[in-house]
């Protein structure tokens, strides 16, 4: 028997196929995948066409049968409605305006099916094989192509009353600056891959003609945040700026959720865990003054264990 697990994201879709049970080392959880770029400007149906026939044909190329899926986990970022199994309105996915994606996928394979924030999907990654396994309270922070939270609170998954817990991007940390989920001065304008190209902009736009930033300047549109982090590492002084700002901003962030949640662990994937050096000692700094001291102490800022692979069992973590 195997799982399949559907990822859906503003940047790429992914299609996973899983073995049924739990193994020692959650590399071999996933048996086979499939990549390739969202390209959500097509609309919602076109993707959902391609995740159905890239799903069929990893079936097939493994010699599976549907009647031989335990069933299907799927993951996408929200707002969405789990319990109906209906994605509404993400903000990185245009016109995916309440989408009854799980009718789909179970009505196509014949078996049963279930969604979940992409967040939470990770969270639940991170706390059953990576960094987070063993703790009782844990946050998940994606830090990708938008800023959201999978929060493990009490050993149980918390999603809220309506699976808007954990919405953390919208939180305003400035007046003004980068906007992210759809507010100029947020917690995923300032920590998202689209927000710190965007705070690049900005700050290259405001510095005066002769400070040096070529590195920077010669990327163009063609800027991401893996791009900028490399011009920082170069010694691209803008670069430095940019992260600098992110890394002060996401400090901020942090604190407050040590404030609230008391967790024992916060587990920050992608842009971070690519590149943590570029954020740490601010972070801490940042940490040390705003956070209650006897709350940052009994929790550890980590980066993601599973690294890039925690999108590929996220949704097949759905399942166990």
């Amino acid at each position: 028997m195997y799982s399949l697990g559907i990822d859906i994201g503003g940047t790429k879709c992914a299609v996973t196929l899983g073995k049924d049970y739990i193994p020692d080392d959650p590399h071999e959880l996933v048996t086979a995948k499939k990549k390739f770029p969202t390209k959500s400007e097509r609309g919602y149906k076109a993707v959902i066409d391609d995740l159905l026939s890239a799903a069929d044909e990893l079936l097939a190329e493994n010699g599976v049968k549907n009647d031989e899926l335990i069933g299907i986990g799927i993951s996408c970022g929200g707002p969405l409605n789990s319990k109906k199994g209906v994605i509404m309105c993400p903000p990185n996915l245009p016109d995916w305006d309440n989408v009854p994606i799980v009718d789909i996928f179970s009505k196509h394979f014949g078996v049963k099916a279930v969604l979940q924030n992409d967040a939470n999907a990770c969270a639940l990654a991170e706390w059953k094989f990576g960094a987070g396994k063993g703790l009782e309270n844990v946050v998940f922070l994606t830090f990708g192509t938008g800023m959201g939270a999978g929060l493990i609170l009490n050993g149980k998954l918390y999603c809220g009353k309506n699976d808007l817990a954990g919405e953390v991007g919208h939180i305003r940390l400035a007046t003004d600056g980068p906007e992210g989920y759809g507010k100029r001065g947020s917690f995923e304008g300032f920590c998202s891959g689209s927000g710190i190209v965007e705070l690049a902009k900005i700050l290259i736009a405001s510095h005066k003609r002769g400070k040096p930033y070529t590195v920077l300047r010669e990327q163009g549109n063609d800027m991401t945040a893996k791009s900028i982090a490399l011009a920082a590492k170069a010694g691209d002084l803008v670069a430095q700026d940019v992260y600098c700002v992110s890394a002060m901003r996401l400090g901020q962030a942090l604190s407050i959720l040590i404030d609230v949640l008391n967790p024992e662990a916060i587990i920050i994937g992608s842009i971070y865990t690519r590149d943590q050096a570029l954020f740490d000692d601010i972070i801490k700094e940042v940490i040390k003054k705003e956070a209650l001291p006897a709350a940052a102490e009994a929790c550890k800022i980590l980066p993601s264990e599973l690294c890039e692979f925690v999108g590929d069992i996220a949704a097949l973590s759905l399942l166990f």
